[in-house]
């Protein structure tokens, strides 16, 4: 094996975050594919990189058992939320029943909402505050119990409310993405909120930054398939961008 080939290519996964085999392959014209996945399994042997369906991750984003708490994340990719945010407004229209999931990029787009009249569902206690200060919407909060941690309630209460509603477009946040495990959140019974809303809803709409990618959480509760729209800041990689496209799923 030629470790300064494996060099570069451990430092260019490590710079890039998330590779496709074929921009691995393009660093190296005259190295034959079977020897960049020597390479690649060598390197992930050795912890640095994580094998993907097509790619590879650096090794150092690993399986996450829990979400972060809320305090840590509102500060986070700020201008990555105030983006997708700003693009999610836009597929709001007036009259709409909506469902903002609990989180902090919802939390955003809550506080870039027009004034305009809505019926809107939230499972994010902050949420419904942040939005009470407009005149127009009529707000419900959803029953349930509530995650101290990133303040999103959920249950059997949760789910009853949600079973008994027509929701015209969900805005559902993501803790991490994976092309193996699809969208993961970090918490079963949010996960089956999560799934409940995007099976009811009429468009499922995704909310996720590039941090998210490559990120992994126990729970999966879709796949880029099941999405409608995936709305992020513009720097999702390439590869996953053209599965979405491959899939009818419009990435914004």
């Amino acid at each position: 094996m030629n470790q300064i080939r494996k060099e570069k290519i451990n430092q260019y996964i490590q710079k890039q975050g998330a590779v496709s085999i074929k921009e691995i392959s393009a660093l190296f014209p005259d190295v034959s594919l079977m020897t960049i996945h020597r390479d690649l399994d060598k390197l992930e042997q050795e912890g640095s990189i994580i094998r993907t369906r097509g790619g590879a991750l650096p090794g150092t984003r690993q399986l996450s058992a829990t979400e972060t708490n809320l305090e840590s994340r509102i500060g986070d990719n700020m201008n990555a939320k105030k983006i997708i945010a700003k693009k999610a407004a836009d597929l709001i229209t007036t009259g709409s029943a909506i469902f903002f999931d609990a989180g902090t990029t919802t939390l955003m787009l809550a506080k870039q909402l027009p004034d305009i009249n809505l019926n809107i569902f939230t499972t994010g206690p902050n949420i419904a505050i942040s939005l009470s200060s407009l005149a127009n919407p009529t707000i419900y909060l959803c029953g349930g119990t509530l995650n101290k941690t990133n303040q999103a309630v959920s249950g059997p209460g949760t789910l009853s409310v949600l079973e008994n509603i027509n929701i015209a477009i969900a805005f559902v946040g993501v803790s991490g993405y994976v092309e193996e495990s699809g969208f993961t959140c970090g918490k079963e019974d949010e996960m089956l909120v999560k799934q409940l809303v995007m099976k009811k809803a009429v468009k499922k709409v995704i909310l996720m930054d590039s941090s998210k990618y490559g990120k992994v959480l126990p729970y999966t509760f879709g796949s880029i398939e099941d999405a409608d729209y995936i709305i992020s800041d513009g720097t999702l990689p390439e590869e996953f961008v053209k599965k979405a496209e491959e899939a009818g799923t419009i990435v914004l």
